[in-house]
């Protein structure tokens, strides 16, 4: 340990000189992990440093190769999530694992439906939907598929399932990946609650002043073993980011030395219709012009319309008016791949959904939408595909074996990576990137964004949207913030935060 461990306090559960191998891979070397009844741990850590696995073990997912789990003083295995929910351990997945063909009702209670004397009861389903959901200030009809609803929502609804059980250790995974500060707000709240009640909390979040918020001991796992711990009181916000990476937190700055004279994407009163009320606008004639070499920053509450204000320019969403033009060019009308012919990327807000494929490699995945680049006839070059896979990992810094290595044995912010590698390795003229940093660490974040900086000296527009306040001042020589799918107002990167959030609404919510 580099700093003192946690005072002496009730300790409920208990990781002891656990091992995980994964072949010749160690993901955890040796940990000790000790958790608090009704404190909130945080464990910290980069992508790949085995957060995610030894949460896995605690939950039941998997089993350690090595060491002891305790529970209540007394060592356990824990075989698999029932078994872990038996015993009182509930676990919120940084990846959703809801089924979108079916209702919020059913989703919260899939497995372990409320019976009556003639059958499911539905009915009291609904009522215990409606309480958690508005607990976490959500107003979500519990009849609603999944699938309709937006990825932060999504969210809300795997964070109200696991709140249902009733847990007495519950481990949250990059709980707030997708919510707003308002959203993030509610959710501490219940926290607290929670905490008060006897409850302990694992909390993971790539979002390090926010998990300092809520935090009563932090943890830091480096490359699979635990290289800190200390009491709240005794740390501060460098005190992390030294123990995970040894670097400052910087984000970068407005890229220079690119003239921003020329239109790369104009957009004139473009308007997107609701699916659920199509005579409502979730984009209300927005018109944004972004030069090349410009970065621009778009920010909002969850529902502002940034994400359907991306997808519309990308051609994933249909519009009811207004005008995209890409170097000049009307593209209304064309599809995606036409899109991408032409010079305009996505970066998905949901990797795993939209960004990836999962039974392909990493390199397949990375050269999948430049593909036309390297057929000839009906014969791949594989000579060409290699060297764009090769460019690929070696431009985002993917930590992997190789190109041939399985999607799924990235960590979540390698495979973020990989994502925006296939978009960039179309050599586009304006990039667009819903949420970038959703699941990466604060080493990774940093590599993104000075990538995208980087790209933005050499001539590329990038928009990228956020609902994390500090990404609004790390690039972007312009944040627009969008507020009930209208443009509220525009800044430079001097505004201030406050600013920001008034201009969003969300300064009335605090």
């Amino acid at each position: 340990m580099t700093a003192a461990a946690p005072v002496a306090d009730e300790v409920v559960l208990q990781a002891r000189d656990v091992v995980k191998t994964y072949g010749a891979t160690r993901a955890l070397k040796g940990v000790a992990f000790d958790v608090h009844r009704g404190r909130v741990t945080t464990l910290f850590g980069e992508n790949g440093a085995g957060k995610s696995t030894l949460m896995k073990i605690l939950s039941g997912v998997t089993q350690p190769t090595s060491g002891q789990i305790v529970l209540d003083g007394e060592p356990v295995d824990i075989t698999s999530t029932v078994d872990a929910r038996e015993r009182g351990i509930s676990i919120i997945h940084q990846e959703l694992s809801l089924a979108p063909n079916l209702s919020v009702r059913d989703n919260l209670f899939m497995g372990r439906e409320l019976r009556g004397p003639l059958g499911v009861d539905f009915a009291e389903e609904t009522r215990q939907a409606r309480e958690v959901l508005a607990g976490l200030g959500q107003a979500i009809d519990p009849a609603t598929p999944v699938a309709d609803l937006r990825v932060g929502q999504q969210q809300l609804v795997e964070i109200a399932r696991a709140l249902l059980v009733d847990s007495r250790i519950l481990i949250m995974d990059e709980p707030t990946s997708a919510l707003s500060a308002s959203e993030v707000e509610v959710l501490f709240g219940v926290v607290r609650d929670l905490t008060a009640s006897g409850v302990s909390i694992v909390y993971i979040s790539h979002h390090l002043e926010e998990a300092l918020e809520i935090t009563d001991y932090a943890v830091v796992l480096r490359d699979g073993a635990i290289t800190a711990a200390a009491h709240r009181s005794q740390i501060d916000l460098e005190w992390v980011v030294q123990q995970m990476v040894g670097d400052s937190y910087d984000l970068g700055s407005p890229p220079t030395g690119y003239e921003l004279t020329t239109p790369a994407l104009e957009v004139h009163e473009l308007s997107v219709p609701d699916v659920e009320n199509p005579e409502r606008s979730v984009v209300d004639r927005v018109s944004l012009t972004v030069r090349a070499g410009e970065v621009v920053c778009l920010y909002g509450l969850m529902g502002a319309g940034r994400t359907e204000l991306l997808e519309a320019l990308a051609g994933r969403v249909p519009t009811t008016g207004g005008r995209v033009l890409l170097k000049g060019e009307d593209v209304a009308g064309l599809s995606i791949a036409r899109r991408i012919e032409r010079g305009l990327g996505l970066v998905p807000e949901d990797r795993q959904r939209d960004g990836l494929v999962q039974t392909m490699s990493v390199g397949q995945n990375l050269s999948l939408a430049s593909l036309r680049s390297f057929v000839r006839g009906a014969v791949v070059s594989r000579r060409g595909e290699r060297a764009v896979v090769e460019e690929g990992i070696r431009s985002v810094r993917v930590k992997t074996s190789g190109g041939g290595a399985p999607i799924g044995s990235l960590s979540g912010g390698n495979q973020q990576k990989v994502v925006i590698g296939k978009v960039l390795a179309t050599h586009p003229d304006v990039v667009l990137l819903d949420e970038p940093s959703r699941g990466i660490d604060i080493g990774a974040k940093g590599e993104v964004f000075r990538l995208l900086a980087e790209k933005a000296r050499e001539g590329l527009a990038v928009v990228y949207s956020t609902s994390e306040l500090n990404e609004c001042f790390a690039i972007a020589h312009r944040i627009v913030v969008l507020s009930r799918g209208r443009i509220a107002a525009e800044f430079g990167p001097d505004v201030r935060k406050d600013q920001i959030m008034a201009a969003s609404g969300e300064a009335a919510t605090h």
